[in-house]
Formats: structure tokens, sequence, C-alpha cells
């Protein structure tokens, strides 16, 4: 089968890889129909994290599946599914706990050996966790939007619920990629009177209002702080979702924060050390987020994706087919788009 490798800085290739097959009697080989291209998936692309050789990618994907080993019991063949972002059992008692990226018995895509999901098919580990079966087609309308419920909307909601927003919070969010803009809509979802979108490029910040930001700050750094307390008189923000990754976007987090207030970090850090020192002691912050448990909160969401109540599918601006998908990195990487779709 055709699968997606990097080799380095802007270097992706489809090549000819080997078919999936079934290792354990929880496995199930899933048919790709739909995969994305991840802003995490750009640091390997940038160079952040250099690779010897060619190496599998990708994590967002849903499919059909094709076979099943013998204790699976929750899908059979032919059943359309999602893949969460990260495979788990489901059940062991850090997923009850809602920490699936703790199961003892999970892991991530892409990694020791294993497929990923921007590919003709995948080898899907802990299928009776992992999988979600949908009750739409592999070509519903509605796909795109399920498609957000892989990755991108469970980490916005995952940093707006770790943050604590609720009914008339007033909330930050720090980043205008697709993360971002899933927060403002989780944000806006779960009862936030007032939401600052803190983002630079207008095509995504119109985006942004039409999910559910209030007001929008374009600027960066001492700039973007000052907004942020000239929005509550000086005090800054309670709920703050930075949704970036990078120093300056906690720094801008840390600043605009009200004292005593929530800094919920959803972006994948870029970098290995941060600020903690007694300034920040003295103010009784609390400093939250992390990788989201996306299997925790699919189901909750995709009623709400089904019926049409939200539409994070709007975040997906390009689609591309598999053969096409070194282009779909060069748009995102030049930010000539938001977000990919792939159809291998």
């Amino acid at each position: 089968m055709r699968a997606t490798l990097i080799y380095g800085r802007g270097d992706v290739r489809v090549e000819e890889v080997p078919d999936p097959v079934l290792r354990e009697p929880t496995d199930a080989i899933v048919r790709v129909t739909r995969a994305c291209v991840c802003g995490s998936d750009l640091h390997r692309y940038r160079g952040m994290d250099p690779v010897d050789e060619g190496l599998r990618i990708g994590h967002e994907f849903m499919g059909v599946v094709e076979e099943t080993g013998a204790d699976v019991e929750s899908v059979r063949p032919g059943d359309v599914v999602l893949v969460p972002f990260l495979w788990c059992d489901n059940s062991c008692d850090f997923c009850r706990d809602g920490l699936h990226g703790s199961c003892r018995n999970g892991g991530r895509w892409a990694v020791g050996g294993l497929d990923g999901g921007q590919g003709e098919a995948a080898r899907v580990p802990q299928a009776d966790g992992t999988l979600v079966k949908l009750p739409v087609g592999a070509d519903d309308p509605v796909i795109p939007s399920v498609m957000a419920l892989s990755d991108v909307l469970p980490t916005g909601h995952h940093a707006a619920v770790t943050a604590g927003v609720g009914k008339g919070s007033t909330v930050a969010v720090i980043g205008d990629g697709a993360v971002g803009l899933c927060a403002v809509l989780s944000a806006a979802r779960l009862g936030a009177e007032r939401i600052v979108l803190l983002g630079r490029h207008r095509a995504r910040t119109d985006l942004g209002r039409r999910f559910g930001a209030t007001d929008v700050v374009p600027g960066r750094g001492a700039e973007a702080v000052a907004a942020m307390r000239e929005a509550t008189g000086g005090d800054g923000i309670p709920h703050v979702l930075e949704c970036v990754g990078n120093t300056e976007a906690f720094e801008t987090a840390l600043g605009g924060v009200r004292d005593g207030g929530t800094i919920s970090r959803v972006g994948v850090p870029q970098y290995a050390q941060a600020r903690m020192d007694f300034d920040v002691f003295m103010r009784n912050l609390t400093i939250t987020g992390g990788v989201a448990p996306a299997r925790r909160y699919v189901p909750e969401l995709l009623a709400e994706v089904l019926d049409g109540t939200i539409t994070p599918g709007e975040v997906f601006d390009l689609s591309v087919s598999l053969d096409d998908i070194a282009d779909g990195f060069r748009a995102m990487n030049d930010r000539e788009a938001l977000k990919v779709l792939v159809r291998p």
C-alpha cells in the first residue's frame, strides 16, 4: 500500500510500504478514507525533530474496518469508524480517570513500527477501546466535522475544560490555528460570556468570530498582554487557553492571566524550559492542560457534530489527495491553509 513518509526538513514522500496485518487478537485493520495534516506534523517538516531515515507520519484519520482480530467485539468489517489521535484500551485505571494518554496498554501512531494515519490503511491496536463506530457513511457531508474529532476539537475542548471555563467566563485563546479556533468553539459551547482571540490572520479570526469569539487581538508580546489586561480593567483574564506551544505564547499567557487564574497549555510544547520564578509563584496561578483524552470526549462532542449544533469541520480549508500530500504540508507550513484534509 501507499503511505506518507517524512525524511526531514521539507521532504515528504508517498511510498510503497507493507500492507498492515493483524498481529494481536485485539487488532483491527482499517482502510483509511480521510486523514489530516496536523500542526504538530510540521515540527518535523520544519526540521525541529530531525530524522535519520524516512518515518511514517499522521495521527488523525477515519475509515472502514476491513478485518478484525478474534477478540474484537465492538466493530466488524464494513463499519465506518473514527480513529482518535491516541490508541488506548479505554478501560484501564488511567482511562477510567480520563487520562487516555497514560493508558497502560495504549500508545501513539507511527511509533515503534505502527502505521501512521496518512496512508491507505492502518493496523489499529486495542480496536475495542480505540475505534468509535459512526452512524454515517464515509462520504457523508458531515465527515469534515467528524474528522475534527480525531484531534483538534477534543484538544480545544480539553483546553477549555481544564481551564475551568463555564457559564459567564471571560476567556483568552492564544493562537488562531485549528486547535485555537476549536478552543474558541469549545469555550462558547461551555457558556463563556467573553472570548478574546489572539490571532493575526484575518480569515482565521473571522472564523473565530463565527465560532464565538467576542474580541480579536492581532498583537503579540507586550502588545497582546496589554490588550488582555485592558479587556478586564487591568486585572487580566481568568481563563487562558494556550494553543500554540512556543515560549512566546506561554509568556503571553503568563503576562495576561489574572492572579489566581488558570492557564491551560494544549499546544504541543516546542520548548524544554519555562519561567516559574518567584513572581509567578506569588500570583497563585494554576497551570494545567496537557495531551487531550480525545477518546473520553468524542461521544459527547460527536452528538453535537451529527445534529449540526457545532461545525468544527469549517477549519478545513484545503483538501488534497494522498498523492498530493506534500502540497498540503507546504500549504500549511506557508500559512496558505489552516487545516488540510487528505483523501487517500
